[in-house]
């Protein structure tokens, strides 16, 4: 009795060289990039004065920026709701190669092929995409592709229609990713830029390995049909639950230092690791406008704490109803001073609506407050 045998896939373009080609070939294809950043030069930088911060407080206002940043924020959830379904594609094609369709490594690069073509397709396309669609819409058409690639997948098992789902699938990803990369640095200023698009990678890292997992797990338990199925059915319903979170927010958003904040006058030099520091401002408010200006400084507190503030509080005069007091703290002097040099026109422009409600022929006044000096501080110690 002789078993029936299927026949064998036609090989991959690089079977004939081996395993090791497509590695080669790859790590080839990266001279140009490095040639490329070898031979490109940054524009000239204004010089800071300030010493650069250390790691680890450099990290923490990262993650400070991150959480007071709206645009920011509203790009991060947008972008966790859509790799988490997204990864399914990625983290299922090559078992949707091999045991959906039947087929081997030649199907499997088939498939890659096929999204990789028109994810470059795509961003040829991606200009004339976004002058009829802004890039919410351009974000949620992305993500139904991906889901119909996903139901294709489950649904139907001939190569072809896989390999057209592939083609939309590229497409599709490179639609989303544009444009949630450029709403994530339309977010930030220059010296948050590296910071802040390492929280962008962390959530788009940190969705996909999660969704990665997660999908394995339910096509384990309920076949692999079921689990495209369920991310699909999860990347569509997340468009209208996050519609809210809106891209883009910052994209005219002056970000560059506006140094429209004069020094502190200060009685004798201050070092820079004395604090912490808290600052007061002090406005003249007309009661009939107290509403107003409470709406406008909430847009002030978020400045203040993008920059690493902390208790940050607005109170009324009880005794003087129209007088009003802000006060926020920073760590150290050099926090503070970092404050001075990093605040942006679009700050300065949140700052100046808000003091339009301040009264009187003076502005309002600022003091800055620090904590007790080492020696000082060593003394009431001993005392208490």
């Amino acid at each position: 009795m002789t078993l029936a045998t299927r026949s064998p896939e036609p090989p991959g373009a690089f079977a004939p060289f081996g395993v090791a080609a497509p590695f080669a070939a790859n790590s080839i294809s990266y001279i140009g990039i490095v040639v490329a950043l070898l031979w490109w030069r940054p524009p000239p930088r204004v010089e800071n004065m300030l010493p650069r911060e250390r790691l680890g407080v450099a990290l923490v206002g990262g993650l400070r920026f991150a959480l007071a940043s709206s645009a920011l924020k509203a790009t991060l959830v947008r972008a966790a709701a859509f790799f988490l379904f997204a990864s399914a594609y990625w983290a299922m094609l090559p078992l949707v190669a091999r045991t959906v369709l039947g087929g081997g490594p030649g199907l499997y690069g088939a498939l890659m092929g096929a999204a990789g073509a028109d994810a470059v397709a795509g961003a040829f396309l991606m200009p004339r995409l976004k002058a009829r669609l802004d890039a919410d819409r351009l974000v949620a058409a992305g993500t139904l592709g991906t889901a119909l690639t996903l139901v294709v997948f489950a649904l139907v098992s001939a190569p072809a229609a896989a390999i057209a789902a592939s083609l939309l699938a590229g497409a599709s990803w490179i639609a989303v990713l544009a444009n949630l990369n450029v709403s994530a640095q339309t977010a930030l200023p220059d010296w948050m830029r590296a910071r802040g698009l390492s929280v962008f990678i962390t959530v788009f890292f940190g969705s996909m390995t999660a969704g990665s997992l997660l999908w394995g797990q339910v096509a384990n338990t309920a076949g692999i049909p079921a689990a495209l199925l369920a991310a699909a059915a999860g990347a569509a319903l997340a468009i209208p639950l996050t519609w809210r979170f809106k891209l883009m927010q910052a994209a005219d958003v002056n970000h560059t230092a506006s140094a429209h904040w004069p020094q502190p006058i200060v009685a004798d030099t201050v070092e820079p690791d004395r604090g912490p520091v808290l600052v007061t401002v002090e406005y003249d408010v007309d009661p009939a406008d107290g509403e107003s200006f409470v709406t406008a400084m909430l847009e002030v507190r978020q400045e203040r704490r993008r920059h690493g503030a902390v208790g940050w509080s607005l109170q009324q005069d009880a005794a003087a109803p129209h007088l009003w007091l802000e006060t926020f703290r920073h760590g150290s002097w050099l926090d503070h001073q970092r404050q001075h040099a990093r605040v942006s026109h679009a700050e300065a422009d949140a700052e100046a609506r808000a003091r339009t409600y301040h009264r009187g022929p003076e502005a309002a006044r600022v003091r800055h407050l620090l904590g007790p000096a080492p020696a000082l501080a060593r003394g009431r110690a001993a005392l208490s």
